[in-house]
């Protein structure tokens, strides 16, 4: 990874670091997540055999969705701020510091990956070396789902907290592919007032780790 890649990995980590508090208190609890996003993570969910690793965890929210669900979940996120919130807030379910492009997980040790919005802020030039971590550590026949911000251009726009990107949903869909997933199921909303939703869920190839 470059001295340049770095530093936007840090950019993010400090933003989020200097507003995790204000973040959770916001967003950081069941109650706060979207109808739509509860109802397409559960539907993933319920065919995932085996432990998930919520990546990009924040506050703790999805991972202990998922345990309630009764899918054995563990958090992981590079925000230490957020790793000691979640940690507090769910007492009962794992969160470790960790990266999306290193998870530090065993090859296949997963039954499926959630990066729920946690690459939004990822430059679309490095996005490839998470999704082949995530193809890495998920078994043959895992799942993958992934939430994120849609729009017709692959394009950077001003986040509340730092820089992000919107994505077309076939060119995410394809970068998904490329490494070794199979697209199965994509949704697109639009709320009210709000920036356009996208989500992906994807199956791992059978064949060899990437």
């Amino acid at each position: 990874m470059t001295d340049q890649s770095m530093a936007r990995i840090d950019g993010v980590q400090a933003a989020y670091g200097a507003r995790a508090a204000e973040y959770a208190g916001v967003l950081g609890t069941v109650e706060s997540l979207a109808d739509a996003d509860l109802e397409f993570v559960a539907g993933w969910a319920k065919n995932i055999e085996g432990p998930v690793l919520d990546v990009g965890s924040g506050p703790g929210q999805w991972t202990q969705y998922l345990n309630g669900l009764g899918v054995p979940a563990t958090g992981i996120d590079p925000v230490s701020e957020f790793v000691e919130l979640a940690r507090t807030a769910y007492p009962d379910v794992t969160y470790e510091v960790g990266r999306a492009e290193n998870t530090r997980q065993a090859n296949g040790s997963l039954g499926g990956v959630l990066a729920w919005y946690s690459l939004i802020h990822t430059e679309p030039s490095e996005i490839g070396k998470a999704l082949c971590e995530f193809h890495r550590i998920i078994r043959p026949g895992g799942g993958l789902a992934l939430g994120f911000f849609e729009g017709p251009e692959l394009e950077p726009f001003e986040h509340a907290i730092i820089t992000a990107w919107y994505w077309p949903m076939e060119r995410l869909a394809d970068a998904i592919e490329a490494v070794g997933f199979t697209v199965t199921h994509t949704e697109v909303r639009t709320d009210p007032g709000a920036r356009r939703h996208g989500a992906i869920s994807a199956l791992r190839h059978q064949g060899p780790l990437a």
